[in-house]
């Protein structure tokens, strides 16, 4: 089955109330930071005129941060620059590569993010879970406009999503505001880092399909097999628009 025509029956919105919830978790680089986008307007404001197709140079990239040399991230942008050069013709210089690291700064939001959290933030706490390492989140955070009430990254989980580690360690830092799993909707744009592995811890799932529309998956790793989650919304400003549906309701 494609990934297009699993996509079509994973579309039913009805399964659970979304006044239940009272915290929403979000995974943030790919769900709200274009990273992506981000890194394809560091290649082409720092290699002019290169040959490399996008897609060309996001599937190297993939293939490089899903490799066993992947060290924690975005550090090891460092290192995945030097393997997409090689995969791709590019120029393989260390200011390059540094400067690569250093793009996460400026990598933007969706279109649709602040807004969109704004509005969910006036129903329920937030919650941002990340891969990230602490001193590249303050970048994510204030291009967000410091959304969240509590970051959860790999510096305090101590690991990287999907391991299960990391939401038992956020669920802790939950229970002792006094919330519980079922309070909780997980919102993420990865099949593979957060919607199947947070579907097999019990958690309901809210899936933004970030590339509806675009063949394959992108910089992001591949899934054999797609979870359906609990609720479906290629953007977040649709989730945010039932929302509000569902409170007005």
């Amino acid at each position: 089955m494609s990934k297009e025509m699993e996509t079509q029956q994973l579309s039913d919105n009805s399964v659970v109330n979304l006044k239940q919830f009272k915290v929403l978790s979000f995974d943030v680089v790919g769900t709200l930071i274009d990273f992506e986008r981000g890194m394809l307007n560091y290649l082409r404001g720092s290699v002019p005129g290169a040959s490399v197709t996008d897609e060309a140079f996001l599937e190297a990239y993939r293939q490089s941060r899903t490799s066993d040399a992947a060290g924690p991230y975005p550090d090891d942008l460092v290192r995945a620059w030097g393997d997409v050069a090689k995969a791709t013709g590019l120029p393989d210089t260390q200011e390059l590569a540094e400067g690569f690291r250093k793009s996460v700064s400026e990598w933007p939001a969706f279109a649709d993010s602040v807004e969109s959290l704004m509005r969910l933030r006036r129903r329920y706490k937030l919650v941002g879970m990340t891969n990230t390492r602490r001193w590249a989140v303050k970048y994510f955070e204030r291009t967000l406009g410091q959304p969240f009430d509590d970051m959860v990254t790999a510096d305090e989980a101590l690991c990287e999503k999907p391991d299960p580690q990391f939401f038992a360690y956020t669920r802790g830092r939950l229970s002792t505001r006094g919330f519980t799993l079922n309070d909780t909707l997980h919102v993420a744009q990865s099949q593979f880092h957060d919607i199947g592995v947070a579907r097999r811890l019990g958690y309901k799932v809210c899936w933004i399909e970030r590339r509806q529309g675009q063949a394959g998956f992108g910089a992001t790793k591949a899934v054999s097999q797609l979870t359906k989650p609990d609720y479906h919304f290629r953007t977040l400003e649709s989730l945010s628009d039932a929302v509000d549906a569902a409170f007005a309701g």
